[in-house]
């Protein structure tokens, strides 16, 4: 299998949106899809991944170590899975997926410099539960290369 794992995004606009699974990255999720579908924009869904975040392969032995091949395409299934339990029907919206082996500022910043719109959540599942602005979005906020869109959850 050739070496599929993806390092940095490069798009050329749309509205990009950070997914990792928690609750207020899947509401960023469908925001930006709201967000891109008033635009006429692609949907550019990043889900940035390392061997501790990642899902691991169902088919693979608990005493075997997947290839990185492997841990990609398990993250792109469980991403896009995420994205069909959350927007439900979509074909109406040209959604890409950008399955980026790196952490998680490095890719959406990589992704700001070409995007319209950066969405994240406000925090992830990383950090202290109590955080009003988690170290990504922060990031996000201080060094994107386009306007940001921070969403908290829906109370």
């Amino acid at each position: 299998m050739a070496d599929q794992t993806i390092q940095r995004v490069e798009i050329d606009g749309g509205v990009v949106v950070g997914v990792d699974s928690s609750a207020s990255s899947l509401r960023a999720l469908v925001l930006a899809a709201e967000e891109a579908r008033r635009r006429n924009a692609a949907l550019h869904v990043v889900r940035a991944w390392s061997l501790r975040t990642a899902p691991r392969p169902a088919d693979c032995p608990p005493s075997v170590m997947p290839s990185m091949d492997e841990f990609q395409e398990t993250v792109r299934a469980d991403t896009e899975r995420l994205v069909d339990e959350k927007l439900g029907d979509h074909s109406d919206l040209r959604v890409e997926f950008h399955i980026v082996h790196s952490p998680s500022p490095q890719a959406l910043l990589s992704a700001s410099k070409g995007a319209d719109l950066l969405v994240v959540g406000h925090r992830g599942r990383g950090g202290f539960a109590g955080l009003m602005l988690g170290s990504v979005a922060e990031q996000c906020v201080r060094h994107a290369a386009c306007p940001v869109l921070v969403v908290r959850p829906n109370v």
